[in-house]
């Protein structure tokens, strides 16, 4: 499986999304929303789920056991019982045409530039690192993925060697069409929100593959995989890390302040939101989603560390395990799951 047959797998996909988009968009402008929106604004924030929770949740939790969940315990607590507040900074962003964070604090502030101008600063560097995280985890598990079918690093000589720099050559060209499919910021963007809804079901099915595929077809079922885990030692080290009470503290507070102040998080919760009622469905489906797509983190972490080991990077275990068990077509799922991942925040944080 050479490099360009990956990337090709990878811009296909990605040009379904754009179509996705555009019929979303298409049908917007002619019709009323569905009935299904609600749900497909629920699922859209999922955005959340980058792929440091598809790949790094499970390297996390091979080292620290159960510290992972912190990251998702302050979304949920904000919107299982944070619903009052979420809807008021709703109808202040609608009130005063906010379209971003940013707007928001200048907002605040009696419509103060300097705040509008430091908020922005301030998210554009964050978002830097970020966005290089999304690139190195697709060009890592694409590296992965040639490596093992052909036995060498990917390469697209004799134009260019370097695998991140095509990654993020083609996530550009898409964030810039996505992002630039309308004139208007304050128009909804029905396609974009309907796009990162498709690409929300697809990671976490493709993640509730490679966990089910570790428990019933590399292992022999629920019990014979505790059975084994527990005889490795790394397993046994990892679930008896203790996370102190004040790290436990510092996450929840973080990753709930998080989930409303991040860029593409305020605008896919607050911008894009369409009514009282995508909000009240969303105070439960965003919690179970989060609940769902951690449910085989630990499973999977720990089958890595016992069949894989430190062969390959702890962070792509989701990867490594459908691979390594020959199960190549859940290897493909993963793939294409990382991807949505990586690839949803990117072009959402650039919009």
């Amino acid at each position: 499986m050479q490099g360009l047959f990956i990337v090709i797998i990878a811009v296909a996909y990605v040009t379904l999304l754009f179509a996705i988009a555009s019929l979303g968009d298409r049908r917007s402008a002619i019709s009323e929303p569905s009935r299904g929106r609600p749900f497909i604004y629920a699922l859209s924030l999922a955005i959340y789920c980058t792929s440091w929770t598809f790949f790094g949740s499970v390297g996390l939790s091979s080292e620290r056991g159960l510290e992972f969940l912190g990251i998702y315990t302050g979304p949920v607590l904000v919107f299982v019982f944070g619903f009052p507040l979420l809807n008021r900074i709703v109808r202040l962003a609608k009130t005063e045409k906010i379209t971003s964070i940013a707007d928001f604090l200048g907002a605040r502030y009696g419509k103060s530039f300097t705040v509008a101008a430091i908020a922005t600063l301030i998210a554009t560097i964050g978002a830097v690192p970020y966005i290089a995280l999304q690139l190195k985890a697709i060009s890592g598990s694409v590296s992965l993925m040639v490596e093992h079918y052909t036995g060498s690093p990917p390469s697209f000589d004799p134009f260019v060697s370097d695998i991140s720099l095509v990654v993020a050559m083609l996530l550009a060209l898409f964030a810039v069409l996505f992002g630039t499919r309308h004139a208007d910021a304050t128009e909804h963007q029905d396609g974009l929100v309907l796009a990162v809804a498709v690409e929300t079901v697809v990671k976490l099915a493709a993640f509730l593959a490679i966990g089910l595929m570790v428990i019933f077809l590399i292992f022999g079922g629920p019990a014979d995989m505790f059975d084994k885990l527990a005889e490795n030692a790394q397993v046994r080290q990892a679930m008896s890390y203790n996370t102190s009470l004040a790290t436990w503290l510092v996450l929840t507070c973080l990753s709930g302040f998080a989930i409303i102040m991040l860029p593409r998080q305020f605008y896919v919760t607050i911008v894009e939101n369409r009514g009282e009622a995508e909000l009240r469905t969303a105070t439960w489906v965003f919690p179970l989603y989060l609940v769902a797509i951690n449910l085989f983190v630990l499973p999977i972490a720990f089958a890595g560390l016992s069949l894989v080991g430190t062969g390959t990077s702890s962070d792509l275990y989701v990867l490594s395990l459908p691979l390594f068990s020959g199960h190549d077509v859940l290897a493909m799922a993963a793939f294409i799951g990382g991807l949505s991942a990586a690839t949803a925040m990117v072009i959402v944080e650039s919009v």
